[in-house]
């Protein structure tokens, strides 16, 4: 039977929009499961560099959520695609060790890198660090952020992210960061194709006005933004970006989805 459904597939933001820290967001887990039953396929995608592609599975399934380690789509797990595309690529990776291991294929060096992979490492940072990866830009190495996002969600509320990092590095170095993950808008199309799927038929739902309304946006994708996670009503309401869906959380979801679905 021919598929009538408008919007035939969803991507998820994953962090701020089905959990936060160690704990699932009231209604994520029984909303993703009434998505399914829509007959809706489903994309759970992330800018998140601190979790392989297996440990963020298995953080998903520890806290409820059925899903298959081939829905999920990472901004880290980008990278190390396109640098298999690239002529013998050395890199210096700015990762937390568990997202290590997917990059375990690449010849690394913290002084003959030609490749730099910026991601989330916590408090490493710091000012000799910086200037050894100065150094190398200077030198010719390329620039490559998992994202740029400016703060994030955490436990004990709004944390900086890399950002202002990779921003700092592009102004010393005098060059222009290649950003993987969202808002990118190859990230977005990686999705649709992986779904085999028109933007018109998709829906981005995420708690990010910038990298998940404004990519999703970009590429013709409607949006969902949600009142959870690292939303704060001033920033949106500053932002020129504008959400086609508000809603206050992802237990919304499938109603509004049923609505859209239904309209004639």
């Amino acid at each position: 039977m021919k598929n009538t459904l408008k919007i035939k597939g969803i991507l998820f933001d994953i962090d701020g929009v089905l959990y936060t820290g160690n704990t699932a967001i009231a209604g994520a887990i029984e909303a993703i499961e009434q998505i399914r039953t829509q007959g809706i396929i489903c994309r759970f995608v992330t800018n998140t560099s601190t979790l392989s592609i297996s440990a963020l599975q298995a953080k998903m399934r520890n806290l409820g959520f059925n899903i298959g380690r081939d829905e999920i789509i990472s901004a880290p797990q980008a990278a190390v695609n396109y640098l298999k595309t690239q002529d013998n690529p050395v890199c210096r990776l700015l990762l937390a060790d568990n997202v290590k291991e997917d990059f375990s294929a690449f010849a690394q060096s913290d002084t003959k890198a030609n490749y730099i992979v910026v991601g989330d490492i916590g408090d490493a940072w710091n000012y000799q660090m910086l200037n050894e990866v100065f150094a190398s830009l200077m030198r010719g190495a390329k620039l490559i952020a998992i994202h740029k996002n400016r703060f994030w969600q955490t436990e004990r509320g709004l944390q900086m992210d890399i950002g202002a990092f990779v921003s700092a590095l592009e102004y010393a170095g005098n060059t222009t960061a290649m950003i993987i993950g969202k808002p990118a808008a190859d990230f977005f199309n990686i999705a649709i194709a992986d779904m085999h799927l028109k933007a018109s038929e998709v829906l981005m739902i995420g708690d990010d006005i910038d990298s998940d309304i404004g990519g999703a946006q970009a590429v013709d994708i409607k949006s969902v933004l949600v009142r959870t996670g690292k939303y704060r009503e001033e920033y949106a309401a500053a932002s020129a970006i504008k959400p086609d869906f508000l809603i206050d959380s992802v237990k919304d979801l499938p109603l509004l989805v049923s609505q859209l679905n239904t309209r004639h």
